[in-house]
This record gives structure tokens, sequence and C-alpha cells, in this order.
């Protein structure tokens, strides 16, 4: 198991460019920021530090999505950050969340990305693709370029859109239940599709928050429950409730009544007391060190390939030496 960092683009970028450096030393493989350009700092930019100053760090968005950005745009950002620095970048993608409604948008159709995983890979690659108008087109400088197109998803639908046309899936939650559920729709859809199940990879990212102080730690990240419910709710309004939905993904959102974009991904975000402390339990990967190796050797054994640790909590340095010390070591 692959393990990655996942942190919201801040100012000063300095700091972040130090916290991966130092996740790199501990043993993580990959740095992943955020990508929703009101809330925080232009990513890209920052990526082209990540990478200079790291050394075999592999640099994405957790997510993007293909319209704040056209995704020939997208490409070629990617295209050029690998031709800087070795073909060191991934490229994760959804509809759009906090970047489209903080902007008073909803996020794309399911069609508008699947169009756009293979319009960046192919174009980062170097194969040439069609316009809208017609024309082939394709970036000519581009040489030996490699992209990975992973997508996030919850509903089903999304997740047929995974299993046919992306490299990797990407489910934002460490709930062993609820990623038996997706994870079995994405190899389905990949079967249908003609293609080998097994080579998606599969990538859980959450909370983590290594300590003893249970409550504590519950309070410090139940802003994630209240992040995923906003998927959630999209999927009720789209499915409705039951069916071939998991209540244990659905049911919570019930007291949900709002939510502040001014406060997306926040520590105390006023909009999440709705969430249960079974949810945050479920949801993050929380408790002693032996607790976090537990949770991950299940969702390993499930097929996971990479943890990715959302570390927004008031414990980034203590959390970040106790995996290094205690968790990737049980897990390598």
């Amino acid at each position: 198991m692959d393990f990655g960092v996942t942190l919201q683009t801040d100012p000063p970028a300095r700091r972040l460019i130090e916290t991966f450096q130092r996740a790199e030393r501990l043993g993580f493989t990959h740095a992943w920021t955020f990508d929703s350009h009101i809330l925080w700092q232009e990513p890209y930019v920052i990526h082209s530090q990540i990478l200079s100053a790291t050394e075999r760090m592999v640099v994405g968005p957790l997510v993007t999505n293909p319209a704040t950005r056209d995704p020939t745009v997208t490409a070629s950002v990617f295209a050029t950050l690998n031709d800087m620095f070795g073909n060191r970048t991934i490229c994760a993608i959804g509809r759009g969340d906090s970047s489209r409604r903080v902007l008073g948008n909803a996020p794309t159709t399911l069609r508008q990305t699947e169009e756009a995983i293979h319009v960046i890979r192919d174009l980062a690659e170097g194969r040439s693709i069609h316009t809208e108008g017609g024309e082939e087109v394709s970036i000519p400088w581009v040489r030996d370029g490699r992209l990975e197109v992973w997508m996030a998803a919850y509903g089903p639908k999304a997740l047929d859109v995974v299993g046919r046309s992306a490299d990797g899936f990407v489910l934002q939650l460490a709930d062993p239940l609820i990623l038996r559920w997706t994870l079995g729709r994405v190899r389905a859809a990949a079967e249908a599709a003609g293609r080998d199940p097994g080579a998606i990879k599969v990538l859980v990212c959450a909370p983590a928050y290594v300590g003893d102080d249970l409550a504590h730690q519950r309070d410090q990240c139940r802003w994630f429950g209240g992040m995923v419910g906003n998927h959630v709710a999209d999927i009720v309004k789209r499915h409705g409730e039951g069916g071939d939905i998991p209540h244990a993904l659905t049911d919570y959102i019930r007291r949900r009544e709002s939510y502040d974009y001014a406060h997306h991904g926040r520590i105390g975000h006023p909009d999440t007391t709705f969430v249960p402390d079974e949810i945050v339990d479920r949801f993050c990967v929380l408790g002693p060190a032996e607790a976090h190796v537990e949770q991950l050797r299940e969702l390993r054994d499930l097929g996971v390939d990479q943890f990715a640790i959302y570390l927004m909590h008031d414990a980034p340095e203590a959390t970040l030496d106790a995996y290094g010390a205690e968790v990737i070591p049980a897990l390598r």
C-alpha cells in the first residue's frame, strides 16, 4: 500500500511545500492538493514547486474538474510538469463541488467528465484528439509523456464511468462497507467494457488523526462528514434512497439543512453538526496507531492501493510522524 498526503493550498505555499518534504522523508509517495481556485491558491503553480523540492513524490489535484479549466489546458499543464520533472504527476478528476458551487454553478455532467478523462490523458501522452468542430489536434512537443487519470465517485452512474474510462478510482471515505459496494460497481463496469478490473487502481482518502482522545479527534474531523454529505445529497436527489445504494452511505444526511462553502473543509464547520459520531468513526481513521493499522489492513485486503491522509486538524505533524514510524512500516 502506498501513502499520500492531501492539503489545501492555503498561504503561505512554503509551509505546504515543507510539509510534503517532511512527508517524503517519512515514506509517503504522493502529494495531493485541493483544486478550488476561489477558496484556495492556484494549485498547479504550487505543484511545480512541490516537484522541484521533492525527489520522488508524485503530485496531483484531489480533485480537479472539467469546467473551471478547459480539459485541453489541463492536459497541457500536466504535460509541461511531466516534461520538466519526469512524469511525476497524476490527475484525479471529479464533476466539481466547491470549485463550481462557490461560483453559483452546478457540478458538470458525467458525460463531460468522462470526455475530459480521455482528452486530458490522450493529449498529455502525445496522442491526438478530435475537437467538437472536427479538428484533429495534438500537443506537438510531448515526448514519452505518461499520465494516469483517476476519478472520484460515489453514485452508481459515476462509478460506472470510473469502470469504463478511468485509470483509478478515488473514494473519499475510509469505510470498508461502502468500499465493497463502490468498488464492486467499478469492477463490474470495467468488465462490461472489456477492461481488466484489477488494473484499475484504488485510492481511499480521508482524515487520519493518531492519538488517544477519540472525542477530540471526532470534533476535529467532523467537517469531513459534511463535505462528503454534499455528494451524498446529490446522489439522493438523483436516485432517491434505498435500492442499490447502501443506507450506510445515505441515511446520515437526513438532518442536513445547508452548507456554507466559506468554511469548506475547515475544522469546526458550522454546518456539519448533523454528522453523528458513528459517521466520523466510519469515514475517518482515528485512534491510536494500532487502530489505524487494523483499519488500513482491511482496506488493503479489499483492494486499496493507496491511502491519502487529509491533514486538516490540529495535529498534522504528530500524525505524519506516527505514520512514518508505525503505520507505514506495518503496511509495507
